[in-house]
């Protein structure tokens, strides 16, 4: 269980609350303005929210944030967002520290020497997650792992693909990367050297992020 910090109370912090407490973290959730208490208190349970100001040092200490092993900065305000995880970092020594990014042209400002280890830049998010699924073709990612470098990914089996009626054992698989499941009719399979890939399989597979167009081309058909 860790300890987590939210400051800022809107659409973005309360779900985020929410998903966290229901997975058995601590949460609290430091919000100012009045007008989103009733959803908040609608959503989150009365003692995790805590009205007060996040860029002020004595309300984060009275929300325990010496305590807290992550702080999550996702107000409305890049600035305020920058203000939080700086005094997060710097200033009561929070081992993690994560800022929402508002504005894509103050990513840059978002950077460890401001006190943030993780910037959400949504639009930048959006706009690479669109790459690399129009790169990718039919490749789904699922998940991705630290801080990005390995995703975990669902690609289906194409009929012409190299890798379709082939052992496992055969297929010139990626170094940094490894079949971790098959779908097949409904039947999940734990892939063995001895397993062979079948057209229309669903494989799942973990890979480092340099390697999925290596990946993808074993397992789609050739045009």
């Amino acid at each position: 269980m860790k300890r987590v910090l939210v400051v800022g109370g809107g659409k973005v912090g309360t779900y985020l609350a929410s998903l966290l407490l229901a997975d058995g973290h601590s949460v609290t959730v430091i919000e100012g303005r009045s007008e989103e208490f009733p959803r908040l208190q609608q959503n989150l349970p009365a003692e995790v929210h805590v009205q007060g100001n996040g860029t002020d040092p004595l309300v984060l200490e009275a929300a325990g944030i010496r305590q807290a092993d992550v702080v999550a900065a996702v107000s409305r305000a890049d600035e305020t967002n920058l203000v939080i995880t700086n005094l997060a970092r710097f200033e009561f020594n929070v081992p993690r520290t994560i800022a929402r990014v508002n504005n894509p042209k103050n990513a840059w400002l978002f950077t460890p020497e401001m006190g943030v280890d993780v910037a959400l830049n949504q639009a930048d998010l959006m706009a690479h997650l669109i790459a690399e699924e129009m790169s990718l073709g039919d490749m789904m990612t699922l998940l991705k792992l630290r801080r990005g470098q390995y995703s975990i990914v669902e690609n289906r089996v194409d009929p012409r693909a190299v890798a379709s009626g082939k052992p496992v054992r055969e297929l010139d698989l990626p170094r940094e990367c490894v079949l971790t499941a098959i779908f097949r009719g409904g039947e999940l399979i734990i892939p063995r050297g001895e397993t062979i890939l079948q057209p229309d399989d669903e494989v799942l597979a973990l890979v480092h992020i340099s390697q999925l167009d290596r990946l993808a081309s074993l397992l789609r058909g050739s045009k």
